[in-house]
């Protein structure tokens, strides 16, 4: 029973990993919308704008094209939202399956330090890092954020780990004088995959929302520096008062920020989705 992976979802003896990887891909191919929203996100990430002076949205008040700022800003809030994403995944697995697998006093500790994380308003901690991290670049941000949000990748990490590690196989793992470190990379981690991709897709949405909000009050780089959506709303806004802009240029990246969270939250629930081990197709 040494090699046997039990946990939901996870392959078996009779079903290898990469049969069980394969089936899931079938299964978010089956989800036009969320392949529609995936494609969306891959296509904005990997091309920069290069749209310049056809001023297809009009300019603003310094002249510059509204729709080349809006994509840069996207292609930027994009590439820190995945940044500050694989951070606070990385580091909430690493914690959460310390605590899931340890127990006891690493776990109290572990959670407790998650619980004063927690208990800080996301804005206290900007505006620490605006005060003593000038400039605050979008790296900056991004591992900001990350410190912030991997409290609830660790919490899901660390339920799914205790779960797993109750489980026959890694008990018959354990009885054979298996390492910590096989049991936890060849056994735990594999099975508790689906939920930390299932987590990872949740924590992206709130990155991106978390990232403009912050943004949006001045916190971060300047938008003539570093356009980011969230900046540009800013800008945005002030600009609608100050100097009587169009109302398109508040819509246009307001617009495309909530295109933005569309396209994650689709995508993420086709991902979870394919990996429900019960979905029938």
């Amino acid at each position: 029973m040494y090699g046997v992976l039990e946990a939901e979802g996870a392959p078996t003896r009779r079903e290898p990993r990469r049969a069980v990887g394969g089936r899931t891909w079938r299964r978010l191919l089956r989800q036009p919308v969320a392949i529609s929203a995936g494609v969306v996100l891959a296509v904005v990430l990997a091309h920069a704008p290069m749209l310049s002076g056809w001023h297809l949205l009009g300019t603003d008040n310094l002249g510059r094209d509204l729709l080349v700022r809006t994509l840069y800003g996207l292609h930027t809030s994009e590439q820190s939202a995945l940044l500050a994403t694989l951070l606070a995944t990385v580091v909430g697995v690493a914690l959460g399956g310390i605590a899931g697998y340890r127990g006891g006093r690493a776990d109290a500790l572990i959670m407790r330090l998650g619980d004063m994380f927690g208990i800080l308003p996301a804005i206290m901690l900007f505006l620490i890092a605006d005060t003593y991290f000038i400039p605050v670049t979008v790296e900056k941000a991004s591992l900001i954020i990350a410190l912030y949000l991997w409290i609830p990748v660790a919490r899901v990490v660390r339920a799914e780990i205790a779960s797993l590690r109750a489980r026959e196989f890694v008990q018959a793992a354990l009885s054979v004088g298996a390492s910590d470190r096989r049991i936890f990379f060849r056994h735990l981690l594999p099975n508790a995959s689906s939920t930390i991709i299932v987590a990872a897709t949740s924590v992206l949405g709130q990155v991106i929302v978390l990232e403009a909000t912050l943004e949006f009050f001045g916190v971060g780089p300047p938008s003539a520096e570093q356009p980011t959506l969230g900046n540009l709303i800013g800008d945005a806004q002030t600009g609608s008062i100050a100097f009587g802009l169009g109302w398109w240029n508040l819509v246009v990246p307001a617009g495309t920020l909530v295109l933005l969270l569309v396209c994650v939250n689709l995508l993420g629930d086709g991902i979870a989705d394919a990996l429900r081990p019960s979905e029938q197709h």
